[in-house]
């Protein structure tokens, strides 16, 4: 592999550039050879060579502290607690971490009041009962809070052990899942935040309509303008006089904005879009100039979903992940994925990234992700199931091959294809229930990242969809 030559630190379009450790290294080591002689020994397992490298790898660390130091000035670079001092400036501070929430019925002597008690769930989370709460007529429903920060995931029924007992307080459970809290906000979402701020006063009038449409009520994100293939403009704006690479009218604006009611989006457009600019887009909505009384038809798009496949196999380093565990890296993999920006493609290594993530504590890691493999929808057709077998028949076998995820409500989460027989197919898991005609869907999986199949369309991530089990 080559060395990069070793050059002076320099400030230029990229921002602070530095050298690298290895061309450091080198650098130092061809000035020893200048000093010394061109016939010094100075492989690797000389004396001087190891002290060269000790010094170059530490100008290489101050190097590197210097790049962070300088990346700190812009919010577009800065982390952490740099980017909080940067974001100040326009107003803005780092939204805190929540809590989760959920309902409990707690069954118990009418009368009881619970006082300072705590139920645990099974991955031994604690949720604090608001105090006091009367059992009344044996039973009561009581929003509990977790004391654990974060998105912590708590399906029904796993919230069902009395932490604090208490003479009379027999059982407490959850029938419904809880609402997760809300982690400490990250650095990308408060860029994100830091970058609609700016451009809402922003000089160029693509900037400020994308800016006024992020800051309508109940929008959560607005497509990006990406470039546009071989031509001018993007996939936001066409300023040409005919029909772009991506099938936007000549002299509009595509606008994909997922969120707030149709009149608002199309209010927040038509106050911003430049006179005589076609608003293009599926869904439209009549807006009135609160001046002239004149009506205009603007037009912009919904994002168009994605259903995204996900099978993950995860293994115990010291004990079998619990099914609250197989839960929470399931939620945090369904969060990432309608995290995602419109347009945005699905990277396999950021997916399992949020799988690992659900461990406490990464470098001390209680289980790994063995296999993880992604896709989309191939089939979907309707089977008739039998308890406890493995064959099913499909209405319509096109498109259904081995290997391929099977999802179905009567299909145990990660089961797969392994026989396709004309409409009889074969699965690696038995049915949990005798059905006729129930819904099966069927994806095809792979280890490549996942593209968008056009800068409207946006992935979704579907409880349902996504499988994680043990190995």
């Amino acid at each position: 592999m080559s060395v990069a030559p070793y050059a002076p630190p320099s400030i230029g379009p990229a921002g602070l550039t530095v050298n690298n450790y290895q061309s450091i290294l080198q650098d130092n080591l061809q000035s020893f050879l200048n000093i010394f002689g061109q016939n010094q020994y100075i492989a690797p397992d000389s004396a001087i060579y190891q002290l060269l490298s000790i010094l170059s790898l530490k100008q290489a660390d101050q190097n590197l502290g210097l790049q962070l130091v300088y990346n700190q000035s812009s919010p577009q670079t800065a982390v952490g607690a740099g980017l909080d001092r940067e974001v100040k400036m326009n107003g803005l501070a780092r939204a805190p971490f929540t809590f989760s929430t959920a309902t409990l019925t707690c069954v118990g002597t009418a009368g009881l009041p619970l006082i300072n008690c705590f139920a645990q769930d099974q991955a031994g989370n604690l949720w604090s009962i608001p105090t006091p709460t009367p059992i009344t007529g044996g039973s009561v429903n009581v929003v509990a809070t977790c004391t654990t920060p974060g998105a912590v995931a708590a399906e029904p029924g796993q919230i069902s052990i009395i932490s604090t007992p208490t003479a009379g307080w027999t059982s407490v459970t959850n029938a419904n899942a809880a609402t997760a809290g809300e982690p400490v906000e990250s650095d990308s979402s408060l860029r994100a935040r830091q970058s609609v701020s700016v451009a809402l006063p922003a000089l160029t009038p693509i900037a400020a309509t994308v800016a006024a449409v992020l800051a309508v009520k109940g929008v959560v994100r607005v497509a990006p303008g990406y470039k546009t293939p071989a031509g001018p403009g993007s996939s936001i704006e066409n300023p040409t006089g005919g029909v772009d690479s991506w099938g936007n009218p000549a002299h509009s604006i595509s606008i994909v904005a997922d969120g707030g009611t149709d009149l608002a989006v199309a209010t927040a457009i038509y106050l911003k879009k430049t006179i005589g600019c076609l608003t293009n887009g599926t869904t439209s909505a009549v807006v009135t100039d609160q001046n002239t009384g004149f009506e205009e038809t603007i037009s912009f798009f919904r994002p168009t979903d994605l259903p995204i496949f996900v099978l993950a196999a995860i293994h115990g380093y010291n004990s079998t992940p619990t099914t609250a565990t197989l839960a929470a890296v399931q939620a945090a993999i369904v969060l990432y994925l309608n995290s995602l920006q419109i347009g945005e493609t699905v990277p396999i290594s950021a997916v399992n990234y949020e799988a690992m993530s659900v461990n406490a504590n990464l470098s001390a890691a209680s289980f790994g992700v063995q296999s993880l493999a992604i896709g989309t929808l191939t089939a979907s057709t309707t089977a008739d199931t039998t308890l406890g077998s493995n064959s099913i028949t499909v209405a319509d076998p096109t498109g259904i091959v081995d290997d391929q995820l099977v999802v179905s409500s009567v299909i145990p989460a990660g089961t797969t294809v392994t026989g396709v027989v004309g409409s009889t197919i074969s699965l690696s898991a038995n049915a949990t229930a005798t059905a006729t005609g129930v819904a099966a869907k069927f994806a095809t999986l792979g280890t490549v990242d996942i593209p968008m199949t056009n800068f409207h369309t946006v992935s979704d991530g579907i409880a349902a969809n996504v499988a994680v089990v043990t190995v």
